[in-house]
């Protein structure tokens, strides 16, 4: 199956040609129930139209590439309120911002986090949790999905 990297690599580019930001790639389902998830974002916010626009362009370009053996479903959509955060440097843009983390392992006794934002430090994304207050540094390499969470 082909590398979530690889994907990205292979369609931000005609993503961005159309006027879009390719937020994330996620491929989930087993094999011959696939989703290809693709977010994406415009500073003006996605209407259905730019969805149908993106899935028109990345499905030519993913049937003359074929990188994904077997049949797939395609999604094209907006991050949402919840938005996750696939890119390294969002972990800075959206600083201050309420998020849930889910951990591959544990990490001081936790594997899911949430709380405040605080960026991040070198290879690690500190959070300042809410119940405690309590500030984790974590090893970026262990978070396995991160998103926005909406204010309680």
């Amino acid at each position: 199956m082909a590398e979530i990297q690889t994907l990205h690599a292979l369609l931000e580019p005609t993503v961005e040609g159309l006027g879009y930001e390719l937020v994330g790639v996620e491929m989930t389902g087993a094999k011959g129930n696939l989703t290809l998830r693709l977010y994406i974002d415009t500073p003006a916010g996605i209407r259905l139209e730019d969805c149908e626009a993106v899935s028109h362009q990345v499905s030519g370009l993913l049937d003359v590439e074929d990188p994904i053996p077997g049949a797939y479903s395609l999604e094209v959509s907006s991050p949402g309120l919840d938005r996750p955060i696939f890119k390294v440097a969002d972990y800075d843009r959206f600083s201050g911002e309420r998020v849930k983390l889910r951990l591959h392992e544990l990490y001081e006794g936790r594997r899911k986090l949430t709380g405040r934002l605080l960026g991040i430090e070198g290879d690690r994304v500190k959070v300042q949790e809410e119940g405690d207050g309590q500030e984790y540094s974590i090893p970026i390499e262990l978070i396995e999905k991160a998103r926005l969470d909406l204010e309680p």
